[in-house]
Parts: structure tokens; C-alpha cells; sequence
């Protein structure tokens, strides 16, 4: 017979023998005899003090530090001419990613000159009026118009030249577009021959070392940490710390975003990665204070976290329904608190008894 069958059998057989009378029983008790508790599999343990300096097995996401990333973009509309790179290669600052033809490329240059030129003339008038005033052949007032002249002309030849080198220009209608940063290429948004417009993203690089991870952590555990908690990805050899902790909580699952910083063995770890993670709580913290318990005897009711402890409600042995706060996880095992002391947790059997405490309890 299958497992479930048999437990269905079980309990509609407690059921049937009037041991369990549900109207005279607390409503989070279950009465079981050891015979009945030895039918199902139900084995009890006491748990351990001192819940130990750790809250593992966190889910994370890796991802990059946003000062770590760049995208290159078109400067002007234009036409790629040819890509020097592709996504998963490496890049140094300064080396070139994109060659493009622009049309605006050239129009830019013709500005720029002219800007140049009337401003070598408006210098040069300048000159001349300054000589005229200390000759005292003309009045201040046109010394000062000179002098306005030349300091516009002046700006608007710079703002023409900054143009050029914003738009990376190398001659011509060509653009040489080169990284602003070392790092890996991410992702390629064009191909050669595509006409672009004016900013559109070309290249998207980044620096991978350190890199940026986001935890979702419960209540408990994130009013424990600090910034500076240490932080370790056993399974990719990585560590660092916690650089950031959220200030609201998920709704749905009432974690709270801590944002940590992979200072060793990043490069073990993939942008977008699904991880653990394990925290070192400060010591002295909940977490010392709390006790051990197989992570397989905590059950979910109604969004909140139980175990059921071995007890007696008058002559009856049984098993109570005691709701308990996971502050986190080592291993195997949970880190609790809001047991009382002196007690029996069933470890294995749970979901049988759980079963049978909601068939006969309050919903």
C-alpha cells in the first residue's frame, strides 16, 4: 500500500477508535499513544542550544555593481563600418570597439573650422582695437565690444572642437569609438552595415571583479546583520560582505534585499546567477541565543512557521501544535526561537501529524 494510503488509514483508524475526541482536546493538541506514534513513524529529539553564529542558505541573485557598467552608444546617426570585438571578450580602456561613417562627422568638422576662424578673427580685432585705445584713437565702450566679441568666439570654437572629441572622430565622415573602461563585453545590440541613430546602445560592458549579489533574507536575520557582515558562497569559493541592507519588506514573502559585494572568488560567479548564501551573524545576536532543530520539523499554518512538541493534555499523551520564529538556517538545520525548554520536537512524521491536527483543530 502506498505511504499516503497508509496514513489516511491510520488516522481515520485513531479517528474511529474515539482516542482522539476532538470536542474535549485543545484545538492545537493531537492525542497519540507511543504505539499509535510508533504506526506512523513519528520519532521525537530534544533541540540544541546555542543556534550558533550563522544564517545559511540565503537565496541570492549575482549581479554587477551599476558603477561597474558601461554601454556604448552612437555619438551621431550613422552607418557601422566594422565591430572589433564580441560579447564574452575581454576589453581595455582605451581600445576600440566600433568604427562608424557619419555624415554629421563631417558637418561637425566644417563647424569647428569656421568656429576656429572667426575666432582667430575676433583675436586678431582685438588686438587692433587695443592698440587704437592705448593710442586714444577710440573709446572704451568699443575696446569692451571687441573684447565680448572675442571671448564668444572664443567659447563657441571649444564648445565645436569638444563636439569633435565627444563624437570621437578620426578624419573624415569616420568614428572610432573606444572603451571608456576595462572590463568584459556583456551584450552586442548592433551588426556591421545596420544604420544607427543618434544614441543608440552599441556595446554593453562591465567590470566583473567585485561583483554585487542581492539576498533575499527573513525578518529575523536582517534585523541581525550590519553593514560589514561577512558573507560566503561555499559552493563557488567566494566571500565578502554586505554593503547595503533594504529598509522595506517583500509583501509577498516578508524577506528583506540585502545587497552584498563578492570581494574573493568573483570570478566563480556569473552575472544573473542563482545562489546561497551563508551570513555570519554578529555573536551575542539572537542567533546565539536560539536553538537548533532539524530544519525537517518545521511546518507552514496560516504564514507562520510550527513545530509539534510531545506533551500530555491531562491522562493523554500526545503531540501540541507550538508556533516557533525561524531567525535561520545552518545545513540541515534551523535556528529557532520561542521554545520552551525541557521539550520534544518530532522530527520525523510531521506532515502525518499535521494532517491529523488539521482534520480536528481549528482551521
Amino acid at each position: 500500500m502506498p505511504a499516503g494510503l497508509r496514513i489516511t488509514a491510520l488516522l481515520t483508524a485513531l479517528l474511529s477508535s474515539g482516542v482522539l475526541p476532538a470536542s474535549a482536546l485543545p484545538p492545537d493538541f493531537v492525542a497519540m499513544s507511543a504505539a499509535q506514534s510508533a504506526a506512523l513513524g513519528i520519532a521525537t529529539r530534544a533541540p540544541e542550544t546555542g543556534g550558533g553564529v550563522a544564517a545559511a542558505g540565503l537565496p541570492a541573485t549575482v549581479g554587477i555593481p551599476n558603477g561597474q557598467q558601461r554601454v556604448i552608444s552612437a555619438p551621431l546617426a550613422g552607418v557601422i563600418e566594422g565591430l572589433e570585438t564580441a560579447p564574452g571578450l575581454d576589453v581595455v580602456k582605451g581600445q576600440v570597439m566600433v568604427r562608424m561613417a557619419s555624415p554629421q562627422a563631417l558637418e561637425l568638422q566644417r563647424d569647428r573650422i569656421q568656429a576656429d576662424a572667426q575666432a582667430t578673427l575676433a583675436r586678431q580685432s582685438l588686438q587692433r582695437d587695443e592698440q587704437l585705445f592705448r593710442e586714444g584713437l577710440i573709446a572704451e565702450s568699443r575696446l569692451q565690444a571687441s573684447r565680448s566679441n572675442a571671448t564668444q568666439a572664443a567659447a563657441q570654437a571649444a564648445e565645436r572642437r569638444l563636439e569633435l572629441t565627444l563624437a570621437q572622430h578620426s578624419g573624415g565622415r569616420s568614428l572610432s569609438l573606444t572603451a571608456p573602461i576595462a572590463g568584459s563585453v556583456l551584450e552586442q545590440h548592433v551588426s556591421v552595415g545596420q544604420r544607427v541613430e543618434q544614441a543608440a546602445p552599441l556595446y554593453h560592458i562591465a567590470r566583473l571583479d567585485p561583483l554585487a549579489v542581492d539576498i533575499q533574507a527573513p525578518l529575523a536575520v536582517a534585523a541581525q546583520v550590519r553593514v560589514g557582515t561577512r558573507l560566503r558562497v561555499t559552493a563557488a569559493d567566494a566571500s565578502g560582505e554586505l554593503v547595503a541592507i533594504g529598509r522595506a519588506a517583500t509583501p509577498g514573502n516578508q524577506s528583506v534585499l540585502l545587497r552584498g559585494l563578492i570581494t574573493r572568488g568573483a570570478r566563480n560567479l556569473r552575472p544573473g546567477q542563482a545562489i546561497v548564501v551563508d551570513l555570519d551573524l554578529p555573536s551575542g545576536g539572537p542567533a546565539d541565543k536560539g536553538q537548533r532543530i532539524p530544519a525537517t520539523a518545521l511546518f507552514h499554518h496560516q504564514d507562520r512557521q510550527w513545530v509539534f512538541v510531545a506533551g500530555k493534555e491531562g491522562s493523554l499523551a500526545g503531540y501540541r501544535a507550538t508556533p516557533i520564529v525561524a531567525t535561520g538556517r545552518n545545513g540541515d538545520e534551523a535556528i529557532v526561537s520561542g521554545l520552551p525548554g525541557n521539550v520534544l520536537i518530532v522530527t520525523r512524521g510531521v506532515a502525518a501529524l499535521k494532517a491529523n491536527w488539521l482534520g480536528i483543530g481549528k482551521e
